[in-house]
């Protein structure tokens, strides 16, 4: 065999974030047959797959992407089991094994939010969820020389890196290095691997780290309870009839809980359209300025949305909208993830502008004085 053939292989980042995608998707759903169920994820995944642009976001997303992952693994001819220890978040009752908690000083928990604050995998943790990660993180601190993981090991931790520099070698080759910023590890606890490469401290540093099944049941079954959170308020809005059953649960998975206290103003009448929100509890006023005043055009309620027709028009907002009778609740999908997932329901939207047209004359009595009212 010639030294090509055996020279090592990276996994680009892209691939990465791919499969861990799909890890996660497989193991929340739990489909009967991975291979189908592969297939239809990859067909869907290209079928609501964004127009790219260049843009400083996404270079800062492709970074963040690059901090986010274990070092690249090593292919070999020996066959892994990817899905070896099975864990069914719907199985997993919250009184059996409970989470740990390590208490923290105030500063400690300061230092350690700001470690994990552009940490991918815990981005879309609710406030709740994100606490529990908090709490359950636990500070390591490391002297020059320390070995963090070792190429072949069975994963115990997950790491995120506070201060430090780390060396990682597969094959005992050094391949690229931490500086002070970071994590790895979490490949092996998601996917119950070896450790694909070492990690050897070359400063004193300070990591934070969280054990096995804890890093499995807060990142696997925060996605399941979303889902399930989520499942009856999108089966209950007509318009997303026209997704599949599938198209739901990916748009469950980019909805952000988002809560306003009464008379808190949601939307802001001339503002640039970020994105529409479903209401989950409350009630919300639509209002439109007039000369004398704000007037309102009507009440939405549990299961109803609002904020689509700007984001289908490109239009700046054309009115407020306020919660009203109390805390309101909100699953609010961003304006990329809108036009990428709800492409098969836009026709739809469209049609629904001359429904709120047709109301909206039957308030101001003229067209000349109707703009999008979302």
């Amino acid at each position: 065999m010639s030294s090509d053939s055996s020279r090592r292989i990276q996994v680009p980042e892209e691939l990465k974030e791919v499969l861990l995608q799909f890890s996660i998707s497989y193991l929340v759903e739990q489909p009967p047959d991975v291979i189908d169920f592969a297939v239809e994820y990859f067909n869907k995944l290209q079928e609501n797959r964004p127009t790219k642009t260049s843009t400083e976001e996404d270079d800062k997303q492709s970074v963040n992407s690059q901090d986010d992952a274990e070092p690249p693994v090593v292919l070999s001819t020996r066959r892994k089991s990817v899905f070896a220890e099975a864990y069914d978040p719907e199985a997993d009752d919250d009184d059996e094994g409970a989470t740990a908690i390590f208490p923290k000083t105030d500063d400690q928990r300061a230092r350690l939010i700001e470690s994990v604050k552009n940490v991918l995998l815990f981005r879309s943790l609710e406030k709740e969820q994100m606490n529990q990660v908090l709490d359950a993180m636990f500070e390591r601190k490391v002297q020059p020389g320390d070995y963090i993981i070792r190429q072949g090991d069975d994963g115990d931790n997950f790491y995120v890196i506070e201060s430090g520099i780390y060396k990682v070698y597969i094959n005992d080759k050094h391949i690229s290095t931490y500086n002070h910023t970071g994590l790895f590890g979490e490949l092996a606890l998601l996917y119950n691997m070896p450790r694909a490469a070492t990690v050897q401290a070359e400063t004193p540093g300070l990591l934070w780290a969280m054990d096995r099944q804890t890093f499995r049941r807060i990142l696997l079954k925060s996605a399941f309870k979303k889902r399930k959170m989520y499942e009856e308020l999108l089966n209950s809005v007509p318009m997303l009839k026209a997704l599949q059953n599938y198209e739901r649960m990916n748009l469950a998975d980019a909805l952000v809980s988002k809560s306003y206290d009464m008379d808190t103003r949601i939307i802001k009448q001339g503002d640039a359209a970020d994105g529409m929100y479903f209401i989950e509890e409350g009630m919300v006023s639509v209002r439109m300025d007039q000369e004398d005043g704000e007037i309102e055009i009507s009440k939405l309620g549990k299961g109803q949305y609002f904020g689509e027709l700007a984001l289908v028009t490109h239009r700046p907002r054309a009115a407020s909208v306020y919660a009203t009778g109390g805390p309101v609740k909100l699953a609010f999908l961003d304006v990329r993830a809108f036009e990428r997932l709800l492409g098969p329901c836009m026709d739809i939207m469209k049609r629904n502008i001359d429904d709120y047209e047709s109301q909206l004359m039957k308030i101001f009595g003229s067209k000349n004085n109707i703009t999008d009212t979302r």
